[in-house]
């Protein structure tokens, strides 16, 4: 197992302790989503990983891990795509439950579910993930979950919402710009890892030379 695959099962460690409320998190997203099943995985992945995904850097700041994390043999850089990593994963496992659901909801209710929609269901899933980590994360490592607090999970989730709203997408007219969705996404998670990368190097010089001060 490589460094960056034990720092995300760290990850799932620290925050196994709050799983009744992801559940809920999850329980919420489907509700709010279940008649809607063409809407449902998108839905639910942007509302269960913009709040489970980052879990872990609420729990390192109430818990102190950093220490833990400095003595360890794990690298900044591993501890960091590690947590990519873990949202990654967040994001898989979402995207699967919720597909399987999606599709029980749609056979209850007599909709058309086809091959064409799942696959652009999932895309769209993959670009509202991104695009909301993207923005998430850095942010995080910048100013710790503490600081920013709710402010780093609504204000992502409510540019992406609202741009998805200003452009008046719907899945019919995205169907078109899969492989585009699928390429911006992975994009907007290598940026967002450079951007994350510099600002953790920034915020571990400002913070040792606070401690020889």
């Amino acid at each position: 197992m490589t460094t960056i695959a034990r720092m995300a099962v760290l990850d799932l460690r620290t925050v196994w302790p709050y799983r009744y409320y992801c559940l809920a998190v999850f329980g919420l997203g489907a509700l709010v989503f279940a008649n809607k099943p063409i809407w449902f995985v998108p839905g639910l992945v942007l509302l269960f990983t913009s709040q489970v995904a980052p879990y872990p850097f609420n729990v390192s700041d109430k818990a102190g891990l950093e220490t833990l994390y400095a003595v360890l043999p794990l690298s900044r850089r591993s501890v960091l795509y590690g947590r990519y990593a873990w949202a990654t994963a967040c994001f898989a496992a979402t995207a699967t439950v919720g597909t399987v659901l999606a599709l029980l909801l749609a056979r209850i209710q007599a909709l058309p579910f086809g091959g064409r929609s799942l696959a652009t269901m999932l895309t769209v899933s993959w670009a509202l993930f991104a695009g909301n980590i993207a923005i998430q994360f850095p942010l995080l490592v910048r100013f710790g979950y503490t600081r920013v607090s709710v402010l780093g999970t609504v204000l992502p989730l409510a540019v992406v919402v609202g741009t998805v709203y200003k452009l008046h997408l719907d899945l019919a007219s995205m169907r078109h710009w899969l492989p585009l969705l699928w390429v911006a996404g992975v994009a907007a998670i290598v940026a967002s890892v450079a951007v994350a990368t510099a600002a953790d190097r920034r915020r571990m010089r400002y913070g040792r030379r606070n401690a020889t001060t």
